[in-house]
Order: C-alpha cells, then structure tokens, then sequence
C-alpha cells in the first residue's frame, strides 16, 4: 500500500470515528428525553435516565476530541496540493470544537437541575428546576446548530483541495461541497428564519449525504493521478 493512500485512509477512518456517536449522542438521546413543550416530563425522563445523558456527552466529547486528529490529518494530506486550502479547511473545523466542548456545559446543567441538589431546591420550586432543564437542553440543541455551521464550511476548502489534487477523484469533492451548503443552509434556516420556513433547512439537510462520499476514501484510498500529473513529494511524506 502506498503511503498516499495510506494517509488518505488514515484521515478518513478517523473522520468516521468522530461520526460514529453523532447519530446516539445526536438523535437518539435527545429523542428520548426530551418530550417537546412538557418540561415535567423531560425533568423525569432526565432523572431516571441519567446514565443515558452522560453516554450521550461522553459520545460527544469523543467526537469533538477525534475530529482534531482527523483535521491534521487532512491537513497533511493535501498541504502540498494547496496550502491555504489545506489550512483553511483545518481551522473551519477546529473551530467548531470548543464550541463543542462549551456546549456540553448546558448538558451538565440539565443534570444538575433534574437533581434539584439543596442549595438550588431552597431558591427554586420544583417547576421552575423543571423549566431550567428544557431550557438548557434546548440550548444544548441550539448549540450543536451553530456547530454545525462550520461543520459543513470546513467542506468547501476541502472540496476545492480535493478537486485540485488529482489523486481522489473529483466526484467526491462534488459531494462534499454539497454536503456542506446542507449543512450550512440548515443551519442558517433554523437560526434566522421562522419557523414557517423550516421546511427548507430538513431538506438542506438531506444534502449531508454527500458526505457519504468519504466512503470512496476509507475504502480505496487515494490513487496516483493518471495521464502524467505527478504528485508533489510532500504529499506521501
């Protein structure tokens, strides 16, 4: 195997670890706990499913911890097609990731409300910690949208990268660049657009799917470019 496709494998497994929790630490937690507009119910939900919520950071923090690897190694993967791309496309990304870990705070928040410890019991009824805790797990969600954002920014260098390079082919740069107006169109319709109009940000998000384009990476690997262009030596360093 040679080292370029053994570094674009490299970058790419890890690009799927960091996915890997999205859809329990994501979509199944929060369906479970959260019952829309009954904060009574998702207080108890919180409280008798604690271990379920904690899963649910512990997916996150390995998430937004693996994706850092991820980037260097992309990083270094196209530095020597193109640099700024390379960097841009690294720093988008890691961005969001103290936005992730920040955002966790709000999930440690939901905890400590549903436990109603003494010294907020004392200053709050038990509504009111109820209430405390819809509100920070729906800022929790309103967290990971903002998150989102540059998880899908961080694709258009990476398309543009990829595009350049000529050892993936260009389809997958197509994709991902896709993926990443979903991404960002979902986003910016859930946080400036009225509800009326969120329609459009579930459809933008289907255009995540083109991610799916990573497979052809974790698979086959990056290949040498045929017709004569030849691969800068920095690339398989």
């Amino acid at each position: 195997m040679s080292s370029l496709k053994r570094q674009s494998r490299i970058a790419a497994l890890l690009y799927f670890l960091n996915a890997l929790p999205a859809p329990f630490a994501f979509l199944y937690v929060p369906s479970v706990l959260i019952v829309r507009g009954d904060a009574a119910a998702t207080a108890n939900n919180v409280r008798h499913s604690e271990l379920l919520l904690r899963l649910g950071i512990a997916g996150e923090l390995f998430s937004a911890t693996v994706i850092v690897f991820a980037m260097v190694a992309f990083y270094r993967l196209f530095k020597a097609v193109s640099e700024k791309h390379a960097l841009a496309m690294m720093i988008l990304m890691l961005v969001s990731v103290p936005i992730s870990y920040l955002n966790v705070l709000n999930d440690l928040a939901v905890l400590t409300f549903a436990r109603s410890p003494a010294y907020l019991a004392g200053v709050f009824d038990k509504a009111q910690l109820d209430a405390f805790v819809l509100f920070f797990y729906r800022l929790h969600n309103q967290g990971l949208v903002v998150a989102q954002i540059f998880w899908g920014l961080w694709l258009f260098p990476f398309g543009i990268a990829v595009w350049r390079s000529g050892f993936i082919p260009r389809f997958v740069a197509i994709a991902t660049v896709i993926a990443g107006g979903g991404y960002v169109i979902s986003s910016s319709v859930a946080l400036f657009l009225p509800a009326s109009v969120q329609w459009i940000g579930d459809l933008a998000i289907i255009l995540g799917a083109g991610e799916l384009a990573f497979f052809w990476l974790l698979i086959w690997g990056a290949k040498k470019p045929t017709g004569g262009r030849a691969i800068p030596a920095s690339a398989v360093a």
